[in-house]
């Protein structure tokens, strides 16, 4: 049974019920809660490797989120460019400017990298807001076209949509993994858990971390220019420190350096948050408390308590199995 309860198995049924869910329940609500959770999961994919795997905690992922959806927008409402080069360009916009900022932010260590990014973000809040013959400003960017057609299948209908998001989740999954299980993402891990002594060992630490950064970007851009096609109107507010905090909450719900953490923490939260919408501003009275407490007892998120009971049970198992074999010597002696 426990040989069942692994977290790649857990992987697969998600997956499988991810896939048949649409076919089962055609609610378009739903649809389209699971289709904006996924687009956030993929940014909060980002922030977690470079926050929960390589310990560098980035305050300006929601700007990030903004530069790759704008893009998108910017590209196919005012230049009018084929959706999947504009996706493909937002990505590659997104992971440049990032890769100016993380030369400069990187030089800079724990709080003080937290409120450069945090600055950061606030900038690319105000360039959006104030750039108004490209961005629109505060009225907003509108008429996002829906991705172009991949021969006979295109992508007009919700659950068209759902199935194109879940695809690039799936995708950013399949990375994350392969990136944290390699040579790499122990680095991150080491620069993480100590960068002093990653570095007494020969670790370029400034350049590992610039590439951790780069790449949460790429996947924050990612996120961003799928919530333009999804959403098909962009506002400043997406950008807004808020929104990185919503991220945060996530990814510290579900679980900070885990690889399961950000999906079942934005599933969650984004589910619990709809349920208490008829409470208006009165949910967070709800929600918040609640956060405190997960955070207090589990400070590893759901997924990281789950690994740490497993870790104990299995010691306790193999505890046993000692004392077991420790004993039986001394049982027979005292038959004889």
């Amino acid at each position: 049974m426990s040989k069942l309860l692994t977290q790649k198995n857990g992987m697969l049924v998600a997956l499988l019920v991810a896939v048949i869910f649409p076919l089962v329940i055609d609610n378009q609500y739903y649809l389209h809660v699971f289709s904006l959770a996924f687009i956030w999961t993929i940014a909060v994919y980002g922030l977690n490797l470079i926050g929960g795997f390589t310990g560098q905690l980035s305050l300006a992922h929601a700007g990030f989120f903004a530069i790759g959806a704008y893009s998108v927008g910017v590209l196919t409402v005012k230049v009018g460019i084929n959706f999947w080069l504009a996706l493909v360009l937002a990505c590659l916009i997104t992971t440049f400017i990032g890769m100016l900022i993380g030369l400069i932010a990187l030089r800079t260590k724990e709080h003080f990298f937290a409120i450069y990014t945090l600055c950061v973000g606030y900038i690319i809040y105000l360039i959006i807001y104030k750039w108004e013959a490209v961005t629109e400003g505060v009225r907003g960017l509108i008429g996002i076209p829906t991705p172009a057609p991949i021969g006979p299948i295109t992508f007009e209908t919700p659950r068209s949509l759902y199935y194109l998001i879940l695809f690039f989740l799936v995708l950013v999954i399949f990375l994350i993994r392969r990136i944290i299980n390699s040579l790499t993402g122990r680095t991150y891990i080491a620069i993480r858990n100590s960068e002093e002594l990653a570095q007494t060992i020969g670790i370029p630490t400034m350049r590992h971390k610039l590439v951790s950064f780069v790449l949460s970007t790429f996947f924050a851009g990612l996120g961003g220019a799928l919530y333009a096609a999804f959403i098909r109107f962009l506002g400043p507010d997406i950008s807004y420190i808020n929104v990185t905090f919503d991220m945060l909450t996530y990814l510290l719900v579900g679980g900070i350096g885990t690889l399961s953490g950000p999906l079942i923490g934005t599933l969650l939260v984004v589910w619990v948050s709809q349920y208490l919408q008829f409470l208006q501003d009165y949910r967070m009275l709800i929600f918040g408390p609640l956060l405190v407490i997960l955070i207090i007892f589990y400070p590893r998120g759901i997924v990281g308590g789950f690994q740490m009971w497993s870790a104990k049970r299995k010691l306790k198992r193999a505890q046993k199995i000692i004392i077991d074999q420790q004993m039986k010597p001394l049982a027979v002696e005292e038959e004889k």
